[in-house]
């Protein structure tokens, strides 16, 4: 393998198709595009200045790597990348990438990125910046810790565990979405989803929890949330708090500690579809 040290990297295309290179020490300043369709290439102790750096490549290993806002739109249509200890202040870093593995990663401006990703897999992982993860399948994501609104829009086969959200519109339009023993802060959450459950997590939503097909929460803590579950079909919730309101759930069964307010006002919802239990309920019986 090649080893370029200690280089300052300046012209557009600066090592196009370069393959087999160990790249340390070095900072890419002006010029688009300078890894561009690369192949096995380990990179460490780098900074990238400039756009496009790494398009079509494929099997690349980045650690302790920064990526200055300048950097923008760094890494599309890449596959086998796996990136560790590394800072990104700039947007739109991963498009249509497969088989990405981070690990310590900060994307302090996370504006637009992992979109239309494939295979995942984000370990001790933060962002900052509005719709992360867009239409991004086949997700395992530790110890996540996102700022920022519309997280994985759009997205399927998403497992999430440890991990902290503080978002608007997260999980909207995803499919077959488990999030375990996480912190879920922001309006509106998992709008027309399909198969999603929460376990252990602890939920504050204005208004979250609608238009779900087949949603499951077991444990889960439901606050400052109402008229939630309007139009979900096939709920099993089991919810550890009070939930200030419940409207027109259209089937399953539905567990909490209270319920402020449940509304039924929609004559096309037959109440009897679903089973509503209290605490309170149960120590008037």
């Amino acid at each position: 393998m090649k080893e370029i040290n200690q280089q300052t990297l300046t012209g557009e295309r600066a090592l196009f198709q370069g393959h087999d290179l160990h790249v340390t020490n070095s900072t890419f300043v002006d010029g688009e595009s300078p890894l561009k369709h690369g192949q096995n290439l380990a990179i460490d102790h780098t900074i990238f200045k400039w756009k496009y750096p790494l398009w079509y490549t494929n099997h690349t290993t980045l650690d302790h790597t920064t990526w200055q806002p300048d950097a923008h739109a760094g890494i599309w249509y890449a596959q086998h990348m796996t990136m560790q200890n590394t800072t990104v202040r700039a947007t739109k870093t991963f498009r249509h990438a497969q088989h990405l593995a981070l690990k310590n990663v900060d994307f302090a401006n996370a504006g637009e990125t992992l979109w239309w990703c494939d295979d995942v897999k984000l370990n001790d992982v933060t962002a900052n910046g509005d719709y992360f993860g867009m239409n991004t399948n086949n997700v395992v994501a530790h110890n996540l810790k996102v700022t920022g609104n519309y997280v994985f829009d759009g997205g399927k086969n998403i497992e999430v565990y440890d991990s902290t959200f503080i978002t608007h519109d997260a999980f909207w339009n995803c499919e077959n979405v488990t999030i375990y023993d996480s912190t879920i802060i922001g309006e509106y959450l998992a709008w027309n989803t399909k198969h999603i459950t929460f376990v252990n997590c602890w939920l504050e939503s204005d208004q979250g929890l609608c238009y779900v097909d087949h949603l499951t929460m077991q444990n889960c803590a439901l606050v400052n949330t109402d008229l939630s579950f309007e139009y979900c079909s096939d709920i099993d919730a089991t919810i550890t708090t009070k939930i200030d309101s419940v409207k027109n759930p259209i089937n399953g069964q539905i567990k909490a500690k209270a319920i402020g307010d449940l509304i039924f006002d929609d004559p096309a919802i037959d109440p009897d579809k679903t089973t509503i239990t209290t605490q309170e309920a149960h120590h008037d019986n």
